[in-house]
């Protein structure tokens, strides 16, 4: 196909050709009667409208093609295309650019298809139950936890209100929450997050409702299952040793007459009784002793003090006290002491297997202070489970100083890690950061 404004020229030439032939004719023919002036301006009016036509014509094809096309595009039908399109040709320019944007524009809404199913795909999969209201408060989209929780299909509870399902309560008020909330198909504790977001420019808004009960009870069991495996674990290297002991006694005592020696083996095997029995009880003990645990009772306490007085109360080896800012804060000093004391004394433990020091020091800044215990010794062999009730690497330890000393640092809103030191350096650091709260 030429190119539009050829095709337009050969019109117009077309057109104006007996016009043209006539004025011709009147140059040469020197005729100036009214008939041949009649003639002439007939064939004029003539070519005019035939100019008329033959250019509207040919552009009356293409307008329509590219009329046609956006008003696809604006239906969102983007399987049209213009055809025949050429290069240096204005029209054909026009045509092969909204075929470009109609292209682009399938693409984008296949992606965002592609993105919504991927987004339906993951609500379908998350355990907390996702609803969505429109600008009215009715309910355009939930997952299936959301029905799971209503107790209906999404057919039933879509354009239902906030308040027909049970939910307006929330729509309202904090942002993020827990209550208690009772539902056809569920209850208990809920987490409830609330946001706003807008599409096609009118707002809406998402609520979260994750429940806790579920998650607080996995926690529970598994918690229980840890503590009855440590109880169970002492108590069997306890009661094992004992009644193997009690049945050789009453075996012994059985005999008739007695071996040679029976009081003493019966001696023996009460004494091994009693230790066993006494560290049986200083385990439950111990325990009890991490279960009541205090609040602490915040009260003004001299950092650099308290750091002087525990190293003071190390004996086996003098402790090193580095200088530090003199800086008051509110906690409770005796705990505080107890936390510090535990650390110090796992320091010198490791330093006495392989010689060395250990550094008691402290720093602060506007919102904390951080008192550091660094020691020379091996350095931990492992991180893991450090802070494990009951677990422990030395001979006779209990396994509860680290635990204990979690538990005060965390009651003050605290901090407290253990960590290797750096190379070229050995041993190990633990760092104790307390909030700046000044006293």
């Amino acid at each position: 196909m030429k190119r539009l404004e050829h095709r337009v020229i050969a019109a117009a030439v077309a057109s104006l050709a007996p016009l043209l032939a006539a004025v011709a004719w009147l140059l040469f023919a020197r005729d100036e009667s009214s008939a041949t002036r009649w003639t002439v301006s007939i064939l004029g009016l003539l070519s005019l409208a035939i100019l008329f036509l033959l250019v509207r014509r040919q552009l009356d094809y293409p307008l329509r093609t590219l009329a046609n096309l956006i008003s696809a595009i604006r239906e969102e039908d983007y399987s049209i295309r213009a055809r025949g399109s050429h290069r240096n040709d204005p029209m054909g320019e026009v045509a092969r650019e909204l075929n470009q944007l109609t292209r682009m524009l399938r693409e984008k809404r296949l992606g965002e298809v592609e993105a919504g199913a991927l987004v339906r795909a993951v609500l379908e999969h998350i355990d907390s139950a996702i609803f969505t209201f429109d600008e009215h408060g009715h309910l355009r989209l939930v997952n299936r936890a959301g029905e799971r929780l209503l107790g209906r299909g999404n057919a039933q509870l879509h354009g239902r209100s906030a308040a027909d399902v049970g939910v307006e309560a929330f729509l309202s008020g904090p942002e993020a929450r827990t209550a208690e909330i009772v539902l056809p198909g569920g209850h208990g504790k809920f987490r409830i997050r609330r946001t706003t977001f807008r599409e096609s420019g009118v707002p809406h808004v998402m609520l979260s409702l994750s429940d806790l009960s579920r998650t607080l009870r996995e926690e529970e069991r598994q918690a229980w299952q840890r503590l009855l495996r440590v109880v169970s674990h002492e108590v069997n290297n306890s009661l094992a040793p004992i009644q193997s002991i009690a049945a050789s006694l009453a075996s012994i005592l059985a005999r008739d007459p007695r071996p040679e020696g029976w009081q003493d083996d019966a001696q023996h095997g009460l004494e091994v009784i009693t230790e066993r029995a006494g560290a049986l009880a200083r385990f439950l003990q111990t325990y009890a002793k991490v279960a009541r645990l205090p609040r602490p009772t915040l009260r003004p306490m001299h950092v650099g003090d308290t750091v002087r007085r525990v190293a003071e109360l190390e004996t086996r080896l003098p402790v090193r006290v580095a200088p530090g800012p003199d800086v008051t804060i509110r906690a409770d000093g005796d705990q505080i002491e107890q936390l510090l004391i535990n650390l110090v004394r796992n320091g010198v433990d490791a330093v006495l297997e392989t010689g060395g020091a250990v550094t008691l020091s402290w720093s602060a800044t506007p919102d904390s202070v951080e008192i550091t215990v660094t020691d020379d010794g091996p350095g931990l062999a492992a991180t893991t489970n450090l802070f494990v009730p009951f677990f422990t690497t030395k001979p006779g330890g209990s396994g509860i100083g680290l635990t204990l000393a979690r538990q005060i640092a965390e009651a003050h809103d605290g901090v407290l890690t253990l960590s290797n030191r750096p190379a070229p350096g050995r041993g190990a650091v633990a760092r104790l950061r307390l909030p700046g709260r000044q006293g």
